[in-house]
Formats: C-alpha cells, structure tokens, sequence
C-alpha cells in the first residue's frame, strides 16, 4: 500500500474510532531490575500493586502466593534494590491455604483500606481478602465466568478510584469477539463494557491510573522471538470505550513475559511498573520493568 493511501485510510479510521490512538509523547524506559531470590515460590508473578509513592508493593504468583515488600529507588526514582518477605500461600475461606487446582491466581486490587482482591483462572472468581494472611471471603459469581475457558479467564482485575472493582478475561487468540469487562454492582457483576482487540494482543493485567483511567497490559507471544507488550488506557464512563489510547508498545522479545501492571505518579509524568511472569524457568527472571509516560 502506498503511504498516502495508508495515511489517508488511518486518518479516517481514527476518525470513525477504529485505530488505536497513541500518547503525544514517547515513552519513557527507566530501566529493568531482576529480582533474585532463594525463596522457592518466588516465580510465576503475574500481578504487582504499589503505593503512591511507587515504594511500598504487593507481589502475587500465580499458584497462590503473595508477598510485600519496598523497592529502594536512587535520586532519578530508578530501583536500586528491592526487600521482600517470603512469599506465603493464600488461605481459603479457613486457615488452610488454598487447594492447588483452585490457586491459579491472576489478578490483584487493593482498595484505600488495605481490602484485597484476588482473581482467577481455572476455578474463574474473584475472592476478597480484609486480610492477605486471613481466610477469603467469596464475591458473588457470575454466570458469564463458568462459561470461560479454564486458561483463558479472569486474569486481569482493578478498582477505580469510587472502589467499584472491574475484572476482564485474558480471551482467546481464535475467537473474534472483543474483551468483555465486568464491574462489581450492587453486589452483583455486570457487563460494563468491551474492548477491541487488537492485533494477537492479548490482556493479562489492569490498573487504574492516578488520571482515573483503566490501563490494560496487553502481551503478544510469537516462539522464540518472545513476548511483546501493550498498555492501553480507556475511560470507564458509558458502555462504549473504543479503542483506547496505546500509551506503550514494545517490540518482540525487548523484555520478558510481563504479566502484572501498577500505573502511579510521580513528579515528571505517569509511571508504570510492570512485573514479569518466568514461569520457574531457572534461566529466566523475575523482572521488574518501569516506563514514564506523560500526559
């Protein structure tokens, strides 16, 4: 295709809201830290939350083990270190900890008063922790969810800044049908609204950003020219959110299977800190993956 005509036929698509649009500024790529330890459930980490301040985190893995932590940053806000306590099993509704084929945990939220929510695939719901060392209480279900492929389900989750919490499927590269996102209302879930897909993207984590915005991580898998990552951000109001805007996108293989994203502010712009899943493969880490976007 020649570019005038390429040109002209994005122009028009992002006209009529079907072309991802794209931040005005580039990037910003702070840096990468491996995050090394002889604690045997450190791996598989598929969500990350932080404070404000982008020091304080909450790690979880994807066999039913959290841990928290701080990162050390340098004058720049870049991570120099990072201390961690022993990652430790996630309770059922008692004190034993959750059985292995229901521990497939995906998704992390933590509202303003320290309540956190964790989400699932495999056994696909979304249980609620006052307490991350306690036992979980269970949300309600939702017919949509058993109908989910076991692989392929509740992976990413979210609270806005009124508390409501929203989750989302990972999807399925076969299926055409756009993301469904559901909201917690009036103690049900609901279909609030879906989201395109784009490309062999796919969604695997969810924050809202200090703009009150939804940012969706989305990773794309190609063999062994590896991973390459998405952020998208869309605005939660009305059950129409189009494409969202692509605030990053990285190229085949530039980082590990990043799975988990904590989107926060600091002086300069909008961070986002992104956690990589190594699927316990002793020649592969656990990364920590930080970027600046501006707004």
């Amino acid at each position: 295709m020649r570019l005038r005509s390429f040109c002209a036929l994005r122009l028009g698509a992002v006209i009529l809201g079907l072309w991802p649009s794209f931040a005005q500024a580039a990037p910003e790529y702070l840096g990468t830290t491996s995050w090394r330890s002889r604690d045997p459930r450190l791996g598989g980490m598929s969500a990350i939350e932080l404070s404000a301040d982008g020091i304080r985190f909450t790690a979880l893995s994807d066999r039913g083990a959290v841990t928290t932590g701080r990162f050390a940053r340098d004058e720049g806000g870049r991570i120099t270190a990072i201390d961690a306590a022993p990652l430790h099993l996630l309770k059922g509704a008692g004190d034993a900890p959750l059985k292995p084929r229901r521990a497939d945990s995906e998704g992390l939220a933590i509202a303003s008063d320290g309540t956190a929510y964790v989400s699932f695939e495999g056994a696909s719901r979304v249980l609620r922790y006052p307490r991350l060392d306690g036992p979980a209480e269970n949300l309600p279900e939702a017919q949509a969810f058993r109908k989910l492929p076991p692989n392929s389900a509740l992976e990413a989750l979210a609270i806005a800044p009124d508390g409501t919490l929203y989750t989302l499927p990972e999807g399925r590269l076969d299926s055409r049908e756009p993301i469904p996102v559901w909201r917690l209302h009036k103690g049900a879930w609901e279909r609030a609204f879906t989201i395109p897909k784009l490309g062999r993207f796919l969604p695997v984590g969810a924050d809202f950003g200090p703009d009150g915005k939804l940012y969706i991580l989305e990773r794309q898998f190609d063999g062994l020219a590896g991973f390459a990552s998405r952020v998208r951000r869309f605005t939660t109001e009305g059950a129409r959110t189009g494409t969202g805007e692509t605030v990053l996108q990285t190229e085949l293989g530039t980082h590990f299977n990043l799975e988990g994203l904590a989107v926060w502010r600091d002086a300069q712009g909008i961070r986002l800190t992104l956690i990589s899943d190594d699927n316990f493969r002793f020649f592969l880490s656990t990364q920590i993956v930080e970027y600046r976007i501006f707004d």
